[in-house]
């Protein structure tokens, strides 16, 4: 594929000074360089919630004052990682309760990395201490759970940053700039988002005894109690609907939130979607494993394909988004973005990755670590610092983020529902005319957790 040399000199120019403001601190921001350290815990400690936490630490002076999971090997290993890696070198308090950790340390800022089915109740309650949270996607397992995060925000006048940080992602930023921006592709009728990585856990493992260092019980929280059938962490538990919403939960909310951000997109009208487990029966999994949603705004479809078997549709973006214009498209993923323009006249242009490697040197021995998505998270952790320091909303405000989870949320609701047609009203929090859909948009909680209402938070 042939390159404008000229449009990729424009490109790296314009990453350069974007990396500069951000070094800067993009507006000089106070919270990145104050002098006392601002507290700060981390609720659950697995592979992202600690990335999250790393990169943090490396834009801004903190002092992580508590950690907390339910399970006391990752619990240990995390707290010894966190003292190598912060400026105290103290180990945090280590809680297996979340509730008696925002009891006893009042923390400035609250990230949360636990499991789907856990977000909603940490999030408010952490809202409610005081803390600003960092919160990740999806914000949520149900609909109304999502109002609620979003009615506590508001209340306590918190900032809640939502973990979708492509719009913090350098070479997005850029071509959003250039060609979006701009007006380049023209009318924009139809978008395209997919993924088509082969990450569905599958598998029939025997059921066996918890093991001491697992609160099994605690870990389930207000989800249905599964028979215990190994570690859930990472893969296990994505792979089923008690604790998530499946692939388009966990992939398609972060491509449809790009798009949206992009195109300034508000909710969908209507939602639909079809879909189910075609291929990949033989093991416990119960998400899909191959879907279609629509999501139908004025004059503008944007359409989600997810399979997790056979070949990618373009395997140079197997999990992407895809603009279409009257003048060209926009392609765009985690690692790279292009434009096509209709006219073979016009020069392709290409959009690279920034990785940022010679500046944090230590990420190249972080242990699981995505080298393309840590200078997203890095501004995505500065523009919320920024927030808070000026009183504005950051740019993954928990509304964006309730209106990219809720909607691929009410894509499930849809396929469950034989593929019909849903038009969700924020203001009643109902889907018009449809009964059954609106008893499906809150999960029943298994107790004595008791379900959190927007009007009562």
């Amino acid at each position: 594929m042939t390159e404008n040399p000229v449009n990729r000199r424009q490109f790296l120019k314009g990453s350069t000074a974007l990396l500069a403001l951000a070094s800067m601190g993009m507006t000089g921001m106070n919270l990145i360089q104050n002098e006392k350290p601002l507290k700060v815990a981390l609720i659950g400690t697995g592979w992202y919630g600690k990335s999250d936490l790393f990169r943090l630490i490396q834009v801004a002076n903190v002092e992580v004052v508590a950690l907390c999971d339910v399970d006391k090997n990752l619990l240990t290993a995390a707290g010894e990682l966190v003292s190598q890696r912060q400026k105290s070198k103290k180990v945090p308090e280590l809680f297996e309760d979340y509730r008696a950790l925002l009891k006893k340390h009042k923390c400035d800022l609250v990230l949360i990395g636990s499991p789907d089915h856990w977000h909603a109740l940490q999030a408010i309650e952490a809202l409610k201490s005081g803390a600003h949270v960092y919160l990740q996607k999806p914000i949520s397992v149900d609909v109304i759970e999502g109002e609620a995060i979003v009615a506590a925000a508001r209340k306590y006048n918190r900032k809640c940053q939502i973990g979708t940080q492509r719009k913090s992602t350098p070479h997005l930023i850029e071509a959003k700039k250039q060609i979006i921006d701009t007006g380049k592709l023209g009318k924009i009728s139809h978008a395209e988002v997919c993924c088509y990585f082969h990450m569905r856990a599958n598998g029939n493992p025997p059921v066996e005894p918890v093991p001491d260092f697992l609160n099994y019980e605690l870990w389930t929280g207000p989800a249905p109690l599964r028979p215990y059938d190994g570690l859930p962490h990472i893969r296990w538990w994505r792979t089923f609907m008690e604790y998530g919403n499946g692939i388009t939960g966990d992939m398609c909310v972060h491509m449809l939130d790009t798009v949206r951000w992009m195109l300034k997109l508000g909710w969908p009208s209507q939602i639909t979607s079809t879909g189910g487990i075609f291929v990949q029966k033989e093991g416990k999994s119960n998400i899909a494993d191959t879907q279609t949603a629509v999501f139908e705004f004025p004059e503008l479809n944007v359409v989600w394909q997810h399979r997790t078997w056979g070949n990618p549709a373009d395997p140079e973006y197997p999990w992407s988004f895809k603009i279409y214009g009257e003048n060209g498209m926009l392609a765009g993923s985690t690692l790279q973005a292009d434009y096509f323009p209709y006219d073979k006249k016009e020069e392709k242009i290409h959009f690279d990755c920034v990785y940022e490697r010679e500046q944090y040197p230590e990420d190249l021995t972080e242990d699981r670590i995505e080298l393309n998505a840590a200078p997203a998270t890095r501004l995505h952790m500065k523009n919320w610092l920024e927030s808070i320091d000026k009183d504005t909303l950051p740019i993954a405000d928990v509304e964006e983020g309730h209106i990219s989870t809720a909607s691929c949320i009410l894509a499930n609701i849809s396929m469950e529902l034989g593929g019909r047609p849903l038009r969700y009203d924020p203001k009643t929090m109902t889907v018009v005319n449809d009964p059954e859909a609106t008893a499906k948009l809150r999960r029943p909680y298994r107790g004595p957790w008791v379900h959190p209402e927007p009007s009562k938070v």
